[in-house]
């Protein structure tokens, strides 16, 4: 399955347009861009990725470690989603 087609894209995508920065298009970018060197989110918005993927996942960042490079792009996201899910 590619990861255009993973079942978690939805969710990620809606959430990512709640906290991405006004005037950006999550639309222009890739799913292999990063996130903040695109402008479409700042490094704080990271934390509230983190939250996301705890509450929503059930991802144990205590246990898996916090690596802002895995969550600085669409890709990286979805592959840490399916390899702790």
């Amino acid at each position: 399955m590619s990861l255009s087609q993973s079942p978690h894209i939805a969710g990620l995508m809606q959430f990512l347009r709640t906290i991405q920065k006004p005037g950006k298009s999550l639309d222009k970018i890739t799913l292999e861009d990063s996130l903040v060197t695109t402008g479409l989110i700042d490094s704080l918005a990271l934390v509230q990725i983190v939250l996301y993927l705890e509450q929503t996942h059930n991802l144990d960042f205590s246990n898996i470690g916090f690596d802002a490079e895995r969550l600085s792009s669409i890709s990286g996201i979805i592959k840490l989603i399916e390899e702790n899910t």
